[in-house]
């Protein structure tokens, strides 16, 4: 029975989206961090890409940005390669990786409030707990 329920909270679990996928900007070499915007917003490979990648060029014509998904390995490899090329001058290349729902935009002012994806699994979780304390304190 405690098997029957499991398999049911993982279906639903599954079904509503919570397998390992972020959302994150993407853009290739976009001035003044004009892709910020919903349109430039992409569901990244679930699974797979599971951080956001930002790379901030400066220019002699200005400050150009290029934002993508990418898998956790390339790149911190990436931003830790690039660091002495991270001055601020010109022909500076800096990049920057995170692994939070569009955290390659710009920086927020305020805390985020949850989500309601987030509440859901927090609910979920719970429930999830107190079935097995339950099903432990039965047996």
């Amino acid at each position: 029975m405690l098997l029957l329920i499991y398999a049911t909270l993982l279906g639903i679990f599954l079904k509503t989206g919570y397998a390992l996928q972020i959302q994150c900007y993407q853009c290739e070499e976009v001035k003044n961090n004009e892709c910020s915007t919903p349109e430039f917003i992409v569901n990244c490979t679930v699974n797979v890409q599971d951080m956001c990648q930002k790379e901030v060029l400066v220019k002699k014509d200005g400050i150009f940005y290029r934002k993508s998904c990418a898998s956790s390995g390339a790149c911190l490899i990436s931003s830790s390669g690039y660091q002495q090329f991270c001055t601020g001058r010109i022909n500076s290349v800096c990049i920057s990786c995170c692994n939070t729902p569009l955290c390659n935009g710009p920086r927020k002012k305020n805390r985020p409030v949850p989500s309601a994806a987030t509440s859901s699994f927090s609910s979920l979780l719970f429930l999830l707990v107190s079935l097995t304390l339950v099903s432990l304190s039965l047996t």
